[in-house]
Formats: C-alpha cells, sequence, structure tokens
C-alpha cells in the first residue's frame, strides 16, 4: 500500500530530473561566461534606466532654454558649463541628460514591441510552412528569398515612409523587415521536429493540426527563437535610431536617440557633445545587447558549448 501511494511521487520527480539539471547547465554554462555575464548587467541596467526614467529626469526634456543654447557638459572648463547640466544642453537649451534618458524608453519600447510582433508572426508562418510543406512551404519561402534580398535598413525606410510617423508605424515598418528571419529558423526546426516520436503520438491520438504546432512542435523551437530575438534586438536599436535620425520614425516632438544624433550633426566643431553622447548610448546598449545574445547561444547550444 505504502509503495503504491511513493510511486507516483517518484515518477514525478523523475520526470522533473532531467528538466531541472537541463537548466542547472544552462543557467552554470551562462554564469561561467564574463562576456555574457557583462551583457546581462548591461542590458538590465539598460531596462533599469528606461523603467525609471520619469523618475529619474532631472528636467522636462521639452523645456527650451536658449539663454544656454549649445552649453557645454561640465569638467569641459568653459564658462556655461554647470553642474545642474552635467551633459550640456542642446542647440535649443534643451538638457541632454533627460532627453538621453526619455530617449531610453522609446528604445525599449520600440525594441521589445517590434521583437514580439515579429517572432510571433514570424515563427507561426514558418512553422505552419515547416508542417504542411508542399504548396505552402514553396510559396513562403519564396516570399522569404525575396524579401532578405533587399537590405533591411532600406526596407525598413520604405515601410517607415509608407506608413508615416509614429511609434506603432514604426514598430510595425521594424517588424515587416526581421520576421522573415524567424521565419526561415522555425520553418527549418519544424521540418526536422514533425517526423519526431512525440509529435506522430500526437498525431495518432487525434490532435488537431493548430494543437500540435502550439503545443508540441513551437516550444521546442523556443531556444533558437530566445537566441535569434536577443541578437535582433540591437539590430532593431539601430534601425529604429538610423529611421528617426532620417526623420521617418516617431513625431519630431519625442526625444529619441536618433533624433539627438540628426539635431547634433550640425553642430559637430563647435558642439560635438550634442551627438557623442546619444552616439555613445546607442553604442553600448548594442554591444550589451549582443553579449548578452552570444551568450545565450553558447549556453541553449550544445554544440557550442564551451569546454
Amino acid at each position: 500500500m505504502a509503495e503504491s501511494l511513493t510511486r507516483p511521487v517518484l515518477q514525478d520527480r523523475d520526470l522533473l530530473a532531467p528538466q531541472q539539471s537541463e537548466l542547472k547547465r544552462i543557467v552554470s554554462a551562462f554564469l561561467l561566461s564574463k562576456i555574457a555575464t557583462l551583457g546581462a548587467i548591461i542590458f538590465a541596467l539598460f531596462l533599469l534606466i528606461a523603467l525609471l526614467a520619469p523618475i529619474l529626469v532631472p528636467h522636462d526634456p521639452a523645456l527650451q532654454d536658449l539663454k544656454r543654447r549649445l552649453a557645454p557638459p561640465i569638467g569641459l572648463g568653459m564658462e556655461k558649463a554647470s553642474l545642474e547640466f552635467p551633459l550640456g544642453n542642446d542647440n535649443l537649451g534643451r538638457d541632454i541628460l533627460s532627453r538621453l534618458l526619455v530617449g531610453s524608453r522609446v528604445s525599449l519600447i520600440v525594441g521589445v514591441s517590434t521583437i514580439l510582433l515579429a517572432s510571433s508572426v514570424g515563427s507561426l508562418i514558418g512553422a505552419m510552412a515547416g508542417f504542411y510543406r508542399g504548396l505552402l512551404d514553396n510559396v513562403v519561402m519564396r516570399i522569404v528569398d525575396v524579401w532578405m534580398a533587399f537590405p533591411s535598413l532600406l526596407l525598413a525606410i520604405a515601410f517607415g515612409a509608407a506608413l508615416g510617423p509614429g511609434l506603432a508605424n514604426l514598430v510595425l515598418a521594424l517588424s515587416l523587415t526581421i520576421w522573415v528571419v524567424y521565419c526561415r529558423v522555425v520553418r527549418a526546426e519544424v521540418l526536422s521536429i514533425r517526423e519526431r516520436d512525440y509529435v506522430l503520438a500526437a498525431r495518432a491520438m487525434g490532435a488537431s493540426d493548430l494543437r500540435i504546432i502550439l503545443r508540441h512542435i513551437l516550444p521546442n523551437v523556443l531556444a533558437p527563437i530566445l537566441v535569434i530575438s536577443t541578437l535582433q534586438m540591437g539590430i532593431v536599436i539601430i534601425s529604429e535610431a538610423s529611421l528617426n535620425f532620417l526623420g521617418v520614425g516617431v513625431q519630431s516632438s519625442v526625444p529619441t536617440w536618433g533624433g539627438m544624433l540628426s539635431d547634433g550633426r550640425e553642430f559637430m566643431r563647435d558642439a560635438w557633445w550634442l551627438a557623442t553622447f546619444p552616439g555613445i548610448a546607442i553604442s553600448i546598449v548594442v554591444l550589451g545587447v549582443n553579449l548578452l545574445g552570444d551568450g545565450l547561444r553558447d549556453a541553449l547550444d550544445p554544440r557550442l558549448r564551451r569546454r
């Protein structure tokens, strides 16, 4: 009687043990990589600053003060430098530090929203193409091939100009440029997964195609989707800054890192700090995201496991 009561508990532990050991291996492999840990710290700081930006901003980012026009940052020994504006002021006298903090929120919102939309749509289309194959697979792959023949930034500019300025339009324009990456990778994974025993067993038990895709196939391709999403985040941030630099992103009244770069390019000789600080912010965040993506790739892919 006692054995029959304890047997299900032992079986549950036996089922959970491989999953827990695999999770521990992934976490250990990630933490052992100093580069990946550095990337995670940089990305975590970026998230924290973006989320707390309304609290951290010392001044109104849209407040103009022409008396402090092109005031330099502290430490340069120039007359207009002030501790109240540690990074100086732009060509309209607005506080650069406040605009950098608010601009980080735009980069975070656009980056996360674009990745979620593109990964969801691209992964679902790729899963259906790989699962059904045949005519659907051929049509989808030909569309993907044509889509990837164009430079992603060129497509983003075209979609951004066609949709017009706005945060939602910017997210949609960037999503339309990167969904094909998820589609191609997920389709290749599904072609191998669809013939495995647990998929065949689910089909034999009468499970619908949609249930098999959502319940048995997509959860098994989350690892490459996660890695791609992390690496694509840096590309999205650069693309967002590029579109705002060219004036086809969000409204000009919204502080963005790309818009700050565009405003500062005319004053590079006399006020280099206008474009330098947003450029440094973009570089640091993209570097951190790329390091985080490399660490996740090494931890999740056994073939790249570091010895």
